[in-house]
């Protein structure tokens, strides 16, 4: 079992609920030593002064901010630390926002919260409840490992979800980024309309568990073969696409290869109907499962009255 990160509270006006945060995501990233080539020895980073080639010990180490022309501002250690932000134990929502308002280039890390003790499992269900039905996200701020975050608390499935966002001043605009914008022609209709029929074949339920990183996977496979002094297969290099010039011919194709590519209907007798639930009793969370396994269309954009009247019509 992991070890929560931070331990504090979630407050909420007058309720406070004593919780703990936990990192809902695991690094699989495949790190490795650096050796010389012929030999077993370690490659090591050392920090050395650049005039001198000495090695210098952290504690001889002060920052310094580049401020042009060769000139810098040196920052000790203590100075940072007189100003770093105060070790505040609580996340303080405050206000709520529509879950859909917040653009996915805000998000960055994700942690569960979780009640630190039994006995705040009611305040915490009456939050997470909250949350789930009307749709929204509480926006705070809290400071984890000395610095402080902007975050979203929103409900997931049957335990809270924080979310640290990034500051509007973090952000990069595209043009800022990439100078002149691309110059995007307006499509020709009839090949809009062929190229929204390739989504729709291409469209299917949201399934995480089809996606694997399949690169790290075939790092352990040589890794592998290598300890046991085998060689390993390589793939080989992959058909490079004949250029299509006329675009619709293109997506046309794309079209026709993507159709019939579903299985086939399983003939015989149907199975009976399942009963439908009271939609009314479910939560959101619920209600997005249950359009997920009917495959409503453009669910992930609808409110709980549209999931509703949507799994009502199926």
């Amino acid at each position: 079992m992991a070890r929560p990160v931070w331990s504090g509270a979630l407050s909420l006006g007058l309720v406070t609920v004593p919780v703990e945060l936990y990192p809902a995501v695991a690094d699989h990233t495949i790190h490795f030593h650096q050796f010389e080539r012929g030999t077993s020895d370690r490659i090591r980073n050392r920090k050395v002064n650049e005039r001198t080639g000495d090695e210098v010990t952290r504690d001889e180490i002060v920052k310094g901010y580049d401020v042009g022309g060769g000139d810098h501002v040196l920052v000790e250690p203590d100075e940072l630390d007189e100003i770093a932000p105060e070790r505040s134990r609580r996340i303080d929502i405050e206000q709520f926002v529509e879950l859909d308002e917040i653009d996915p280039w805000f998000y960055d890390r994700t942690y569960w919260l979780k009640p630190a003790k039994e006995d705040f499992a009611k305040a915490y269900g009456l939050l997470l409840q909250a949350m789930d039905r009307s749709e929204k996200a509480g926006v705070a701020k809290f400071v984890l490992r000395g610095k402080e975050y902007l975050c979203a608390v929103r409900a997931g499935e049957d335990v809270m979800v924080l979310n640290t966002l990034h500051f509007v001043a973090d952000l990069r605009k595209p043009k800022d980024v990439m100078g002149a914008l691309p110059k995007v022609p307006k499509a020709r209709p009839k090949e809009l309309d062929m190229a929204l029929s390739l989504v729709d074949e291409m469209t299917a339920p949201w399934r995480p568990e089809d996606f694997r990183d399949e690169y790290s996977e075939r790092v352990e496979e040589l890794i592998k073969a290598k300890e046991s002094g085998k060689e390993i297969a390589h793939e080989a290099e992959p058909e490079q696409s004949a250029d299509v010039v006329d675009l619709f011919e293109a997506l046309s194709r794309s079209v026709k290869s993507r159709k019939g590519g579903g299985k086939p209907a399983t003939k015989g007798k149907k199975k009976p109907a399942k009963k439908q639930p009271d939609l009314g009793e479910l939560s959101k969370t619920e209600l997005d499962k249950l359009a997920r396994e009917k495959n409503v269309k453009g669910r992930s954009k609808m409110s709980r009255t549209q999931l509703e009247k949507a799994l009502k019509a199926s």
